[in-house]
């Protein structure tokens, strides 16, 4: 019987919704401006289906859980109807990295075959530092950002590269765990680092590689024709509300029509107006209501893929819906879309996830009215 160790990182993502870019070092800020827990919802998702693909097999297969007290586990255990699991240790009162750097050495000393992790980046960063390449990892994404390469691209993958390591079918490979400096993000500035490797089974469709940094030569025209054809489309319907994501590509684009952007923020403009700075959910919503014609731009993570649901969670269903699938419009260099084989959306609500990927290949805006048709996966 094989014994998983299951954690999870309570505070987060808390950040995301309402756009601190992360929960480090300010989850009561987080609260204060509203923010609910994310990962526990997060990996009841991943555990109920863990649970139905293991009744699913013949002979079912059944699992030894070791896990932390209360909101770190054992709460959503017992809410996807585990039972008989293993509890250690004891919590603060207010959880810390400290708390999950102590679960990981009792899940060393108990001899665990894999450690199952809901959080993001900080959160892979601790449990990686402890367990030093001796036990394979895998997240849960719950984090508001995510460039490890630890992570199942959704709760629901998780499940099934969870099952094909417990049945021994795909390769345990060696991971880049990278972690972003979020005061530095905060104020404008990607900073990410390369902090620890660490061992995780792979399979290619289900796991997600860590982010690279795409920069050429060929970029800088791309993205000055991306921001011309975009700046035409602002221009041409002044009526809409434009909402525009992060990355330099949407930073051209704001250079295009002249108003001052956030780098790693999102950002509205109405009239060829910059009328929302930096929003969060709450700031976002408020606008939407007010401008029901909206059009929102996004652009890839390089390599991962991620339009939705990666350093972005201020766009949250409720908004997304308002917005609608139909008027969201992806921009990329080809450059970064030669690495980056396929777009995905986790944006935590799994009907619209399916919605915006029903097409199965969505336009992307390349340069001056050229586009390329990229597959999109959930």
């Amino acid at each position: 019987m094989a014994r998983i160790g299951f954690l999870i990182n309570p505070i987060a993502g808390m950040g995301g919704r309402v756009g601190l870019k992360g929960t480090d070092d300010v989850v009561g800020k987080a609260v204060e401006l509203g923010a609910q827990p994310v990962a526990p919802l997060r990996a009841l998702l991943a555990l109920r289906e863990i649970q139905r693909r293991l009744l699913e097999q013949s002979p079912p297969l059944a699992l030894h859980w070791i896990t932390c007290p209360n909101s770190m586990g054992a709460e959503t255990l017992v809410a996807a109807g585990v039972k008989g699991f293993e509890v250690i240790g004891e919590l603060r009162k207010v959880t810390t990295a400290a708390d999950t750097k102590d679960a990981m050495r009792h899940f060393l000393e108990l001899g665990v075959d894999l450690i199952l992790f809901c959080g993001g980046d900080g959160t892979a960063r601790d449990i990686a530092s402890v367990a030093d390449g001796r036990v394979p990892i895998l997240g849960i994404p719950a984090g508001v950002k995510m460039y490890s390469g630890l992570f199942a691209v959704s709760p629901e993958r998780a499940a099934d590269v969870l099952l094909g390591f417990l049945k021994g079918e795909l390769t345990v490979v060696e991971a880049e765990v990278l972690d972003l400096d979020e005061e530095k993000y905060r104020a404008g500035v990607w900073a990410v680092r390369l902090f620890h490797s660490a061992l995780t089974p792979f399979e290619p469709t289900f796991t997600q590689v860590s982010k690279q940094i795409i920069t050429e030569a060929s970029d800088a025209q791309s993205r000055a024709e991306i921001a011309c054809h975009v700046g035409e489309e602002i221009r041409a319907n002044p009526q809409i509300l434009f909402i525009l994501g992060a990355g330099g590509t949407l930073q051209a684009v704001a250079e295009e029509i002249g108003i001052e952007k956030t780098l790693l923020g999102v950002d509205a403009v109405h009239g060829g107006r910059l009328v929302g700075k930096d929003l969060n959910e709450r700031s976002l919503l408020a606008l939407l209501e007010k401008h029901p014609h909206c059009r929102l731009i996004l652009s890839p993570i390089g390599a991962q893929g991620f339009i939705l649901g990666r350093g972005n969670l201020q766009l949250s269903p409720d908004a997304l819906r308002r917005i609608g699938a139909a008027n969201i419009m992806v921009v990329a260099t080809p450059s970064k879309l030669a690495r980056t084989p396929q777009l995905r959306v986790d944006t935590g609500d799994a009907r619209f996830d399916a919605e915006l990927a029903k097409p199965e290949f969505l336009p992307v805006v390349i340069g001056y009215r050229r586009r390329r048709l990229v597959k999109i996966v959930v």
